[in-house]
């Protein structure tokens, strides 16, 4: 059973940088991919990036390319999201997500049912 935890989370002006991490821990990942996703209040919980463990294949949604840069390390079995120029809207809770599955994964990696696994959640909010 695979289990995910973030940390990083928290509250910071607009045009600051937050760091998420999100530790994986209960299987091996050599093959699967990773991702951010998010969800506002009141919205539908969205892709932010993605990535390809084995691989250094890295996807992201419109509204963050350019600002987020998601990485991993092998080491450590852990996913990074760093968040620069951080908007308002960029207010959300922050979930890491796993899954096994590649076969789809360049057609549907921004689909949040492709995931197997999710971790609980961090909150950022971004203050005008």
């Amino acid at each position: 059973q695979v289990q995910l935890v973030e940390s990083g989370g928290g509250l910071v002006q607009a045009e600051s940088s937050l760091r998420l991490s999100c530790a994986a821990s209960g299987g091996t990942f050599s093959s699967n991919a990773m991702g951010w996703f998010r969800q506002a209040p009141g919205k539908q919980r969205e892709f932010v990036a993605g990535i390809r463990w084995g691989a250094d294949s890295t996807y992201y949604a419109v509204s963050v390319k350019g600002r987020f840069t998601i990485s991993r390390d092998f080491a450590k079995n852990a996913v990074y999201l760093e968040m620069n120029t951080l908007k308002p809207e960029d207010t959300a809770v922050y979930y890491c997500a796993a899954r096994g599955d590649l076969s789809t994964y360049t057609r549907d990696y921004h689909r949040d049912d492709t995931y197997d696994y999710w971790g609980q959640g961090t909150q950022v909010t971004v203050s005008s």
